[in-house]
Order: C-alpha cells, then sequence, then structure tokens
C-alpha cells in the first residue's frame, strides 16, 4: 500500500508530460497546416549558428567553475590516498559540461560559413591598361 502512492504520483506526472507535449505537437501540425493553406512556409529553426558559441562558452565556462570547485575534495583526509592528483569520479560533474561546451564551440568554429583571410568585400583590382603607342 506504502508503493501504491509514489507509483501513481510518478504515473501522473508521466502521463502530463507527454500528454503536453503530444498537445504542443498537434498545435505546431495544425499552425503548419494553417500556413500552407495561406501559401505560406514556416521558417527554418536555424539561425547563423552564434548560439551555438553562445551556449558552448557558457556551458564550458560553468563546466570549468565546477571543475575547480570540485577539485578540492580530492584532498579531503582519506581521499588524497587513492586517487591520483586528486581527481576522482566526483570532478565528472565539471568534466561532462566542460567538453560538452568545447564540442559546441568547435561544432560553431567547424560549421561556419564565414568568409576566410584572403575573401574580401572589394572587387578585385585589375592592373593598369598599357600605354598607347
Amino acid at each position: 500500500m506504502n508503493d501504491f502512492f509514489p507509483c501513481m504520483i510518478s504515473a501522473i506526472f508521466f502521463l502530463s508530460l507527454f500528454g503536453f507535449l503530444a498537445l504542443m505537437r498537434y498545435l505546431r501540425y495544425k499552425e503548419t497546416m494553417a500556413l500552407a493553406e495561406k501559401g505560406l512556409v514556416r521558417p527554418g529553426p536555424y539561425g547563423n549558428g552564434k548560439d551555438t558559441l553562445r551556449w558552448g562558452i557558457a556551458i564550458t565556462s560553468v563546466g570549468l567553475a565546477l571543475c575547480i570547485g570540485l577539485y578540492p575534495i580530492g584532498f579531503l583526509p582519506g581521499n588524497s590516498s587513492e586517487f591520483p592528483l586528486g581527481l576522482g569520479p566526483w570532478m565528472l560533474g565539471g568534466l561532462i559540461p566542460t567538453f560538452f561546451g568545447i564540442g559546441l564551440v568547435l561544432i560553431y568554429l567547424l560549421t561556419r560559413e564565414g568568409k576566410s583571410k584572403n575573401d574580401k568585400d572589394e572587387p578585385p583590382t585589375l592592373p593598369p591598361p598599357p600605354p598607347a603607342v
């Protein structure tokens, strides 16, 4: 009997969560159909990629802050002999977001469609014509 209420609460939680997601999907479908009837197209979800860079920098900095904050745990009494350099499983709380953020920054750097150093906005200059004889 004691297990019934937590089970029922978790079932209600997940049913309401998935019901909300299904409702949002249905409303998006109806919106897309209404736009299609008027001859319009939904704009793509992709921007210029700057959001990837912003999120990458933010997540990397949070991960580094967690790494710095969790590092001293390795030097507490009882931990120093078990783990080398004070690194232990608690460091995963900082290393996972750090490397996830670095991955986002790398995705931005490798997939951006920017201009290289040789590309300029100016048209190429032609050499002057030879003098007439």
